[in-house]
């Protein structure tokens, strides 16, 4: 009964672990069903089963760079109309325009381009500087007040989720290390099927041994599978 566990994709070692004890509880073996092994799998495979599908980070990459991108499109809108309307010298109020573009291109034109940190840095001295009650009147003037509000309000969201982010990643760091567990559960999985490999001709054993070997063979039949469906 040859197997390589640490080949085995997350999913698939946990179904196996999981398959494995499912089958030893199931009272049709009584030769494994108090031994003590049977009880270091099933804790290891329980402490597994319970951060296996975590991912290294919290999974809320998605959600920041949604967020990113939202206050991305609120910031590039707004100065990219002030960008234009300023070259319209005959439109009114186009000094105010003018006068509000040079406050983006003060703090940096290409802030959508920043890393998430420096972005919001910079953004949060660009909001300041526009909250002022000159630039407040000049966004007035141009009925900018709700496209102001909206960057606002979309580089705000981004915060708070980002913030959400830094957190539930530092929870995870405090975690027991995944891989850690990993090695744990598969260590104890090697030393069952060792076990069941040396009493294989032993009467009580054979039958247990046998169900346990098609097990392993559907592990590493998925294990194949995945690898022609990788693709090129």
């Amino acid at each position: 009964m040859k197997i390589s566990l640490v080949r085995l994709s997350t999913k698939d070692l946990a179904t196996l672990a999981q398959r494995i004890i499912t089958n030893i509880q199931s009272g049709k073996y009584p030769v494994i069903s108090n031994h003590p092994l049977t009880a270091t799998l099933q804790n290891s495979y329980i402490e597994y089963d319970a951060v296996y599908t975590k991912q290294i980070y919290s999974g809320k990459g998605k959600d920041v760079a949604t967020a990113d991108h939202e206050r991305d499109v609120a910031y590039t809108n707004l100065k990219a109309f002030l960008d234009g309307y300023r070259k319209l010298q005959t439109a009114p109020n186009y000094q105010s325009a003018e006068d509000l573009y040079g406050v983006f291109k003060t703090l940096g034109l290409d802030l959508d381009r920043l890393s998430y940190s420096s972005q919001t840095a910079q953004m949060k001295k660009l909001i300041e500087a526009l909250e002022s009650p000159e630039n407040q009147q000049k966004i007035a003037f141009l009925s900018l007040n709700t496209a102001f509000a909206d960057m606002k309000t979309k580089h705000e969201a981004f915060e708070t989720i980002f913030g959400e982010q830094a957190e539930a990643n530092a929870d995870l760091r405090q975690m027991t290390s995944a891989s850690a567990i990993r090695r744990d559960l598969e260590k104890n999985l090697k030393t069952y099927l060792n076990l069941l490999t040396a009493m294989k001709d032993v009467p009580d054993w054979k039958l247990l041994y046998s169900d346990t070997n098609e097990l392993v063979k559907a592990a590493k039949n998925s294990e194949v599978k995945r690898k022609e469906e990788k693709p090129e």
